[in-house]
């Protein structure tokens, strides 16, 4: 199917809110396109001089129009996508467009795999003494926390290219394990270095039975 595109360097998630602040002629004239047509529209990654995923998002409110026709609005994110082929320009129209094609979502997770990604947020959230607020299993999905896991722009494309929940939820054990080993290497060092300057007590060692 064609699509309207909105290239970013912004990465997001299905389900997740997309607040936009529209300035460029070419975008004003697509909200109003959406808002007149009920049309959605796509934002596809701009990364490494290139775009080959995106995500297809609602327009949900425009929340304030400014007197230069600039505009805020917020959106919804809805399903991922891959791009077929990409026109600057779709025809009789300011802003670009292309053909894509969505990728199915599998949810194949269970609680288990959920809550072990639960858990080791939790750990990672205590080892930077950062607030968590637990989540119910039943609402906790791989897209709910994307943003809060310390994932690097790479990883979360890599994140979004995955089909599979249960692939997905791999994924992010693999990097929040790998993430709390390094902390918890920091913190064994800092303590150390703390240590050190300190006066200790130390039990004198035995040489009576010591040969060379």
């Amino acid at each position: 199917m064609k699509l309207p595109l909105f290239p970013l360097q912004s990465i997001f998630f299905p389900g997740e809110t997309v607040p936009l602040h529209i300035f460029e002629e070419r975008y004003k004239q697509l909200i109003r396109d959406c808002r007149r047509e009920a049309i959605t529209f796509g934002i596809p990654v701009y990364i490494n001089d290139t775009m080959a995923f995106g995500t297809e998002v609602q327009l949900v409110e425009v929340v304030n129009t400014y007197e230069t026709g600039e505009m805020d609005v917020t959106c919804v994110a809805r399903q991922v996508f891959r791009i077929l082929n990409f026109e600057n320009e779709l025809e009789g129209k300011l802003y670009a467009g292309g053909e894509i094609e969505f990728l199915d979502n599998i949810n194949d997770a269970d609680k288990t795999s959920k809550r072990e990604v639960l858990d080791k947020l939790h750990q990672l959230y205590v080892l930077m003494d950062v607030p968590f607020t637990p989540l119910p299993v039943e609402k906790f999905n791989s897209y709910v926390l994307a943003h809060k896991m310390g994932l690097s722009f790479e990883q979360e494309y890599q994140l979004l290219q995955l089909r599979k929940e249960s692939d997905r939820l791999t994924f992010i054990v693999s990097h929040l394990e790998s993430t709390i080993a390094v902390l918890q290497e920091v913190d064994r060092t800092k303590q150390t270095i703390e240590m050190n300057g300190d006066f200790r007590n130390f039990d004198p060692l035995d040489f009576k039975d010591f040969k060379i």
